[in-house]
């Protein structure tokens, strides 16, 4: 499973490429706006970050965008902007036929906002490279999420769909070990999450006790 950093900070980025080597950055309007800079800075600073590499960052157009030929318009612009960058659409009848229109002319899309099979198998078969399935935003609603990633990843199998599904809206290390069992290609998360998937209180305790044993063992 690719391991994706859901961010717009350079400085969060520039760590999670140089420390864990991620496998590339999702971005969304709202991680925009908390990096604190305008868009067009940010998402160039972070095709920098990338440049040379084959590690994808998705990049979203204008959420107000409901004319599948603006958000071409506005998608292909993007692409052309960095080759590593894949065009988030958020998925709805005009998402698809954009995604569609996108996809024909060679530019990689991420279908965004999927909460459900159905919504995915459209974007699947308009040939969306990655689907990303939300499961933080359903449990906070009191949705069952844990299913979500193996339906979709069933119904790609089933037809034979190209489209990657990365795992999205993650909160905890609970969640990332669902999307693996699940079969997600992907996961996205934001940094904290994975600082705390490193982590466990019982391999706090062992090194505790192996330290202890450590300094009272002489060492020759």
């Amino acid at each position: 499973m690719k391991m994706f950093l859901d961010s717009a900070k350079t400085d969060e980025i520039r760590h999670a490429l140089e420390l864990w080597n991620v496998d590339g950055v999702t971005t969304n309007p709202r991680h925009v706006k908390e990096s604190g800079k305008p868009f067009r800075t940010v998402i160039a600073e972070i095709a920098e970050l990338v440049a040379g590499t084959d590690k994808p960052v998705s990049v979203e157009v204008d959420p107000h965008l409901t004319d599948w030929t603006k958000i071409v318009a506005q998608g292909l612009e993007l692409s052309r902007l960095s080759p590593n960058f894949v065009i988030k659409v958020s998925v709805s009848e005009p998402g698809f036929q954009a995604i569609r229109e996108l996809s024909r002319q060679g530019v990689r899309v991420n279908a965004t906002l999927i909460f459900s099979v159905p919504q995915a198998w459209q974007a699947a078969r308009a040939g969306a490279a990655f689907v990303s399935p939300f499961l933080g935003w359903k449990e906070q609603h009191g949705d069952v999420a844990a299913s979500l990633i193996s339906e979709v990843a069933a119904m790609l199998k089933n037809y034979g769909y190209r489209s990657e599904i990365i795992a999205a809206a993650i909160r905890n290390s609970r969640q990332l070990a669902d999307a693996a069992i699940a079969g997600a290609h992907c996961v996205t998360a934001g940094m904290p999450v994975y600082q705390d998937s490193f982590c466990n209180p019982y391999t706090t305790l062992g090194e505790q006790i192996f330290q202890r044993a450590w300094d009272a063992t002489p060492e020759a």
